[in-house]
């Protein structure tokens, strides 16, 4: 259902920490000229758990209706509580999202039971087409294949994944188990420099921070692959390598990429919600240096 590249977009916000509406038609525009395969919003590299329900349903009527139909919109609804993820997915799909994007339930760990069952409760209270987002680093629980499988098979509306997972071998044994059986399910890398290995093993896209920065990289790539034109996808793929250090400059990695997005010619403010906080002048020194290296000026991003 799902194929491409699709941008996780960060949230801009102004001085005071509340939602830059103007600098974030500006960047959707943006996003959107370079000819990306969709926007996921609050996922994230968009800052969802910073931000209360009634700031998120805000921002998700303002992003829909600034898209306007123009790429598929895909909303991020998880979290830890059953009651407001079902709230927040029902909320996009009346304003018209085209998905939602479900992280599994952090702070504990939790058994497949309990997995299976809160995915089934959102499966359950919606239409939307549903991707969930496996990012086990951040939720200390890796979903497996036989489970992604499962899922799919009881409901039908669970249509993708987003495998955010330093290690290429689980997206494979993703595809390998569960396109097997269901064809048109979507995966998805959620690391930017697996964009390419995820395709070679019969994957179906990325969805990735460095979009942000340099969405034509992506787009093109995307477009140098499927046309066989390997001498592209090599020097592409090497600039996103040098990129990834981007990821290194500030914990979390929010931080950097703003700080990358803003130096590449964004009008923004590199504001982080709180308790993050914004990249000082040697860290803005680091990322200058990374995109000096990865020489992006020269894709006209």
């Amino acid at each position: 259902m799902f194929k491409g590249v699709i941008s996780p977009v960060i949230t801009i916000l102004d001085q005071e920490g509340k939602i830059d509406f103007t600098g974030m038609q500006e960047h959707i525009n943006h996003l959107i000229h370079h000819n990306l395969d969709g926007l996921l919003f609050l996922g994230s590299m968009g800052e969802f758990f910073a931000f209360t329900q009634e700031e998120k349903k805000e921002f998700i009527t303002f992003c829909i209706e600034t898209v306007n139909h123009r790429v598929p919109v895909l909303i991020g609804t998880g979290g830890t509580s059953v009651e407001e993820v079902v709230d927040l997915t029902r909320f996009a799909e009346n304003q018209g999202a085209d998905a939602a994007v479900v992280i599994s339930p952090y702070y504990f760990k939790l058994d497949d039971v309990s997995i299976y069952n809160y995915y089934a409760a959102v499966a359950q209270c919606t239409k939307l087409p549903i991707m969930i987002y496996n990012f086990p680093d951040r939720t200390n629980v890796n979903l497996s294949p036989k489970l992604i499988l499962r899922l799919t098979q009881d409901f039908t509306n669970i249509v993708a994944i987003k495998d955010t997972i330093d290690n290429i071998s689980h997206t494979r044994q993703l595809i390998q188990t569960v396109k097997s059986v269901v064809k048109d399910f979507s995966v998805f890398s959620g690391f930017d420099e697996y964009f390419i290995p995820n395709l070679m093993a019969g994957g179906d896209g990325v969805i990735c921070g460095l979009t942000n920065v340099s969405p034509g990289l992506f787009s093109e790539l995307y477009k140098a692959y499927q046309a066989e034109d390997f001498t592209t996808v090599v020097a592409y793929q090497k600039k996103i390598s040098l990129l990834m250090d981007v990821y290194d400059t500030s914990t979390p990695f929010i931080a950097g990429m703003k700080t990358a997005v803003l130096l590449t010619g964004r009008k923004m403010n590199p504001m982080v919600k709180a308790p993050g906080t914004i990249l000082d002048e040697q860290g803005r020194d680091k990322v200058r240096s990374i995109l000096a290296k990865a020489n992006l000026k020269k894709l006209g991003e």
